[in-house]
């Protein structure tokens, strides 16, 4: 079974958190505040939050920018993952991932079908990496994200997790760039 090692110490990591609105603003973004809250909950470092309108140039160019920031360790976008015709953050993120990480998607997915039956297939979260950060797309609404990160996230943001966690990883995401 998964666990966390208590005898390994815990290494926080620099997240940045990128909500995606044509509505939302800083006074009432529910999202963003509960990831913020669980970021800070979980003893990492919220080194960047941001707003950003649906649309694929503006979503791109803020990732773009936190993953060229070395201070960044994980993007984390809400908002903008369904079917609709504003909905584009799976357009705009997925285009910068060097490696897909399609069990992200597909786990929130199954996790979510309990919660909301058939209505997941909504859903196009996903995950990847580029530049060595993490990039997880997340839907917009605040359970999805409360679900997202605590079922999946707090656990493979985690260095103590075992079996393995993303965090372990890390100084290896950028050995094709040397």
């Amino acid at each position: 079974m998964p666990k966390i090692d208590e005898n390994r110490p815990f290494l926080p990591v620099n997240i940045a958190v990128v909500t995606v609105s044509d509505t939302r603003s800083a006074a009432d973004d529910r999202s963003g505040d509960a990831l913020a809250e669980r970021i800070d909950g979980a003893g990492h470092i919220l080194a960047a939050r941001t707003i950003v309108r649906d649309d694929i140039a503006a979503i791109r160019a803020q990732v773009q920018a936190y993953i060229a920031d070395p201070q960044i360790d994980v993007v984390l976008t809400t908002g903008g993952t369904g079917v609709t015709g504003r909905d584009v953050t799976p357009e705009a993120v997925e285009a910068l991932y060097e490696k897909a990480i399609p069990g992200f998607g597909e786990l929130f997915r199954y996790l979510s079908y309990a919660k909301v039956g058939t209505s997941t297939i909504q859903s196009r979260a996903s995950g990847g990496v580029a530049n060595g950060t993490y990039i997880f797309a997340l839907p917009g609404s605040p359970s999805a994200c409360r679900d997202a990160w605590d079922d999946i996230l707090v656990w493979q943001l985690d260095n103590r997790h075992r079996p393995c966690n993303l965090v372990e990883l890390m100084p290896r995401l950028r050995e094709h760039m040397a």
